[in-house]
């Protein structure tokens, strides 16, 4: 089996590897020499899973040298990575004939720290036919992993200064009329109190046995001056508002502090419309003026197995990017105002997510673009290209899910997002 992995890095010039020569020793040498410089995690199986090649860097990664592990059953090896994810790997393989892509398998680092690897497993074939068993080439892409989650964070902290103005305004907005109607309900407070004080007054002469006209007249003359009827249909209206402003101050706080947390490394369970809902609240200050904001969310839908922080980077992309499309509508003035609907629905095991907006829709000559990294059609300051380009690898490859549009110019475009449900979830 080495000999048979081996000779396929030999060029085809040098004489056969096994004939004795000198040159195909030579030629074989160094093709083992190349194997193990590999800076990839290179891994030959035999058909029973015996281990027959183990490079340089396997034994660095994973701790063992491949005289201690050629020869064994993989299963037999102390390689400490998800085996619950790597053995259906190896039958899927095995079964269908093709590579499978393991990434972001957890595993233990040889300082005992966690980390990521991403591997591949490849069928190992003669002629097309035999199979003989597989190879597994990868890396370990934990610093890899930690510059993403840095990168993401930074990207997300930059639409949190991007929105801040904005967000202090909403904050502010409640704020004021919470003001107002606390110093509404100061006054109003005064008023009572300077009845309530002629009220005790009127008691103790009543009291007494002796209550005069005067006393009467000036208790009648508070009473209007404090206009009680008044006072009484407009308190409870007074911390009605003041409740509802507080709970808005609330909600506004609460979304800006779900959508800023980094968030878990591993997935979670989320309920998908709480997470729309909180970016939403988070951008309105982007939307609210030019666009109508409905939403359409199915009730029914299943917890959705994801990371939460970054589902949401991706709906405050899409909205703010809706956003900028109403407006340039309204700008040119084909409409005093736009809208932007965003639908959750489940359909067959999966989770649909659609944001559609009455925009300027996208041009069918860049619409193969859209998803690359750093275009825009947007004036400098307005957008850095970064916006669809993290919504692809966070939907599609992190979630094994799916994004695609639709779009007419002149009429708007609608973004569709699948995200797997149950089962599905797991295979990514």
């Amino acid at each position: 089996m080495v000999e048979s992995l081996s000779a396929s890095w030999v060029p085809e010039n040098v004489p056969d590897a096994g004939s004795g020569r000198p040159e195909g020793s030579r030629a074989l040498r160094e093709a083992e020499a190349l194997l193990d410089s590999l800076p990839t995690i290179l891994i030959g199986l035999g058909q029973d899973l015996r281990v027959t090649r183990w490079n340089l860097m396997a034994g660095k990664v994973f701790a063992h040298a491949a005289e201690e592990v050629c020869g064994r059953t993989l299963d037999t090896v102390k390689i400490p990575w998800d085996w619950d994810r790597v053995r259906p790997g190896l039958e899927r393989c095995r079964a269908d004939g093709i590579p499978v892509r393991l990434d972001d398998l957890a595993f233990v680092r040889a300082g005992g720290r966690d980390g990521v690897l991403g591997l591949v497993i490849n069928p190992l074939r003669r002629d097309g036919d035999v199979f003989l068993g597989f190879t597994i080439i990868g890396a370990d892409i934990t610093e890899r992993k930690m510059l993403e989650k840095q990168l993401a964070q930074a990207q997300k902290l930059r639409s949190i200064g991007q929105l801040a103005s904005g967000i202090a305004h909403e904050i502010n907005t409640p704020t004021q009329y919470v003001g107002d109607n606390i110093r509404f309900l100061k006054d109003a407070f005064e008023e009572f109190i300077g009845v309530l004080r002629g009220d005790e007054e009127l008691l103790a002469a009543a009291r007494g046995g002796g209550v005069s006209a005067e006393l009467l007249r000036r208790l009648q003359e508070g009473r209007e001056r404090a206009d009680l009827e008044y006072l009484v249909a407009e308190v409870p209206v007074a911390i009605q508002h003041t409740l509802e402003g507080v709970e808005r101050i609330s909600r506004i706080v609460r979304a800006m502090k779900d959508f800023a947390h980094p968030g878990r490394e591993e997935k979670t369970s989320a309920d998908l419309n709480q997470i729309i809902d909180t970016t939403v609240t988070v951008a309105r200050n982007e939307w609210k003026y030019v666009a109508d904001m409905q939403t359409d969310f199915d009730r029914s839908l299943p917890p959705v197995f994801c990371h939460p922080a970054e589902i949401g980077q991706v709906i405050l992309n899409l909205v703010i990017n809706a956003a900028h499309a109403v407006e340039d509508v309204v700008k040119q003035g084909r409409a005093a105002k736009g809208g932007i609907t965003i639908a959750t629905r489940r359909r067959d095991g999966w989770a649909e997510i659609r944001i559609s907006d009455t925009g300027s829709g996208i041009p069918e000559n860049i619409r193969h673009r859209i998803f690359d990294p750093f275009f825009t059609t947007k004036e400098i300051g307005r957008g850095t290209g970064q916006g669809l380009a993290i919504c692809y690898p966070v939907i599609v490859e992190k979630h094994g899910g799916t994004i695609s549009f639709d779009s007419e110019v002149g009429r708007g475009t609608t973004f569709t997002i699948g995200l797997p449900l149950g089962e599905q979830a797991g295979v990514v």
